[in-house]
């Protein structure tokens, strides 16, 4: 995960943002499983924690005026929310590969979907510097 300061994060869109979040909460899963591996189960503890703040900003970031997607996140993120929670009280490392996997599907859609937007984007702009020229290059002088 890139280091973040605060402007950097002030210079970031709120999609940006969630995927960092995203990234954010991976690292601290992959972190979760080798401290267990290894044992250090205190620091294990503190990066489900930080898994599970994670998981609550991601949350809390939620637009309910979005529609039905966003009731089917806040779901998701509870579901995750609750299992982050019993995996720290369990340190099973089965359980915290299953919420990776979520947790990667999660964020491959999420930079799939930011990539489609910002290719849109692009063509919007190509498709309005190509009239731009056109027009100028139709007018006589």
């Amino acid at each position: 995960m890139e280091f973040l300061t605060e402007e950097l994060i002030v210079q970031k869109s709120s999609q940006e943002l969630t995927a960092l979040l995203y990234e954010g909460l991976l690292t601290n899963l992959y972190e979760a499983i080798d401290q267990i591996d290894e044992p250090n189960l205190f620091q294990a503890n503190k990066s489900l924690q930080r898994a599970s703040d994670i998981v609550h900003r991601l949350g809390v970031g939620l637009r309910y005026e979005a529609g039905p997607i966003t009731e089917n996140l806040d779901t998701l993120y509870n579901f995750l929310a609750d299992e982050l929670i019993r995996v720290n009280l369990t340190k099973n490392t089965d359980s915290i590969s299953f919420l990776i996997k979520i947790v990667e599907t999660l964020s491959t859609a999420w930079n799939d979907a930011m990539e489609l937007k910002n290719n849109a984007k692009a063509d919007s702009l190509i498709k309005m510097v190509s009239a731009y020229e056109n027009n100028v290059m139709r007018k006589k002088f």
